[in-house]
């Protein structure tokens, strides 16, 4: 499946965002720094945590999104450079 958009191209599938974490995301006051990421990122994100077995697991990840979204530097432990 490919998934276009505005400024990208995804050439992978798509992962839908859980309501539950959209919300978290609102609340925590972190969803203009995840829609300001690129697509690909909020895409990856998105299938990290979901794929994940245990709920424990999802936990430690979204944990990480959120503080990596915090840092505004730094995607799936890496340093990043928004533009």
């Amino acid at each position: 499946m490919k998934k276009q958009t505005k400024s990208n191209t995804l050439s992978r599938a798509l992962n839908p965002l859980p309501s539950n974490l959209k919300q978290t995301l609102v609340t925590k006051g972190l969803w203009a720094a995840y829609l300001a990421r690129p697509q690909y990122q909020r895409n990856d994100y998105i299938g990290w945590i979901t794929r994940a077995k245990l709920e424990t697991t999802r936990q430690k990840r979204t944990q990480q999104m959120f503080d990596e979204l915090k840092q505004g530097d730094r995607y799936m432990k890496m340093k990043w450079n928004p533009r």
